[in-house]
């Protein structure tokens, strides 16, 4: 997690609490909330929670995402109004590993961006749209504002816990993250403070050369994905219909800096990466998971590789990936063993292993190797839960097209599918097989093998697979 030190505030907190900003040639005013907290008293709350979530939400941990996400929150908070800049603020930014558009801040400066709504944004500008509304709920001081309004005394909010504001998205995916804090609550803003926040977010994307108007097309993204409904809840979202025309108001009255950033490279290639890795939970999953004991892990020591759990250091992708040995050594974990080649590596995620040889992974997942896991189960028997869990790995690997039917297998005993895919690698640009085997464990949970390698040289990997599946053994 990177942190970023807000630079030299151009006007007194007494000056920014009295003032209001000028509007200019139609802008809408903006007034600094009432607001009856020390700036000390944000970053302190914002602290605590912060503490929380990382104890509960899975971190990407994915390197070359928190660098991207890093730079662009870089870039929209250096554009931050001088009247609303905090020196005390320290603006930290972390991608959550979960499938929900949405995005939250919380008090002086930390961060997260679900994963879901970087892969649902068209473009550079959508997504630092969502980052530019969080970013103002943090510079008006929402949530303590909200608190001088409910005229709490601040020890018995940092008693009550973290105040997690601001959601693009919030509904049952804000309830879940309220659930998910142990000592705390979900506080949503009222739609002054989120039409404040739309209209200030807007001044600061066009400032930092985004514009505004992507912003309002996130919503419409959103309420396309929400079938219609839109994310209005609890009435304390404005409607995002009503949303998207005062946005497209503001924007006509303000200036991009420069020509507006849409898909840049790096928006591509970090959304192409997510395509290689693992289906992402819902908060709803993550939330169930909690409840059962099951904790995340976030390890800062695995952040310096680009792989989904940094495990992935020193990944490089080369064209000549060296074939299997032919000794096997034995993989042994609390959950399962197997006989893996020689010449792999094991690289552990937080719920899956991979097995790869040396030049076959990197940021983008693996060309070649073994990937074994498990996920959660949502069927009421084995062909409901693979096909549920194949549509949601299809989402995040759309170039995959499914060949043939499935096949009935055996997995440590127990009945299970196999299913192939073949598309063309975003990796090498080359056809691809990849070969999901599936069983349901005793609990209802889905336990999976992916088998992928070049079409080509598929006569060098068929035997090294088979094996390899027949070698599992899942502990009870």
């Amino acid at each position: 997690m990177n942190k970023l030190a807000l630079g030299k505030s151009f006007a007194s907190a007494a000056m920014i609490l009295a003032l209001a900003v000028l509007p200019i040639a139609g802008q809408t005013a903006i007034k600094m909330p009432k607001n009856k907290y020390k700036v000390e008293d944000d970053v302190k709350l914002g602290q605590q929670a912060n503490a929380q979530v990382r104890q509960q939400f899975p971190l990407l941990n994915n390197a070359a995402a928190e660098r991207y996400i890093e730079s662009v929150g870089k870039r929209l908070v250096a554009a931050i109004p001088p009247e609303f800049s905090q020196p005390a603020f320290n603006y930290q930014f972390d991608v959550v590993n979960a499938s929900d558009i949405n995005a939250f801040a919380l008090p002086g400066g930390p961060m997260y961006v679900n994963r879901g709504m970087i892969e649902a944004a068209k473009n550079e500008g959508e997504m630092a749209g969502v980052m530019a509304h969080e970013i103002s709920h943090v510079a008006l001081r929402h949530a303590t504002a909200q608190q001088t309004k409910l005229q709490n005394p601040l020890n018995q909010i940092l008693g009550i816990g973290a105040q997690i504001g601001g959601g693009i998205v919030g509904g049952a995916a804000g309830q879940q993250m309220g659930a998910m804090l142990a000592q705390g609550y979900f506080l949503k803003y009222s739609r002054d403070y989120e039409t404040q926040a739309d209209i200030l977010g807007s001044r600061i994307m066009a400032a930092a050369g985004y514009d505004p108007r992507d912003l309002a097309n996130m919503f419409q993204t959103i309420q396309q994905q929400s079938r219609g409904g839109g994310p209005e809840w609890m009435s304390s979202h404005p409607d995002p219909g009503n949303r998207f025309q005062k946005i497209n108001a503001e924007a006509a009255a303000l200036a991009v800096n420069g020509t507006p950033r849409k898909v840049t490279p790096d928006f591509k290639r970090i959304q192409e990466s997510f395509r290689r890795f693992p289906p992402a939970k819902s908060m709803a999953e993550i939330a169930k998971d909690y409840e059962r004991g099951v904790r995340p892990n976030n390890s800062r020591q695995d952040v310096s590789g680009d792989g989904p759990s940094g495990a992935m250091s020193g990944g490089k992708y080369i064209p000549n990936v060296e074939y299997p040995a032919t000794r096997t050594k034995q993989y042994s974990n609390e959950a399962v063993r197997a006989q893996v080649p020689e010449n792999w590596q094991e690289i552990p995620t937080e719920s899956q292993v991979w097995f790869a040889p040396k030049g076959a992974y990197g940021d983008e997942g693996i060309t070649h190797g073994v990937m074994i896991g498990a996920a959660q189960g949502t069927g009421a028997n084995l062909n409901e839960t693979t096909n549920t869990y194949l549509k949601q790995l299809l989402q995040s690997n759309a170039y995959l097209k499914q060949v043939g039917q499935q096949q009935k297998v055996t997995v440590s005993g127990m009945p299970g599918l196999a299913t192939r895919f073949i598309g063309e690698s975003p990796v090498t640009g080359k056809p691809e097989v990849v070969t999901i085997i599936t069983s349901q464990l005793e609990s209802g949970d889905l336990f999976y093998v992916a088998a992928v390698a070049p079409e080509a040289e598929m006569s060098k990997y068929n035997t090294v697979f088979r094996n390899l599946i027949n070698s599992i053994q899942i502990k009870k």
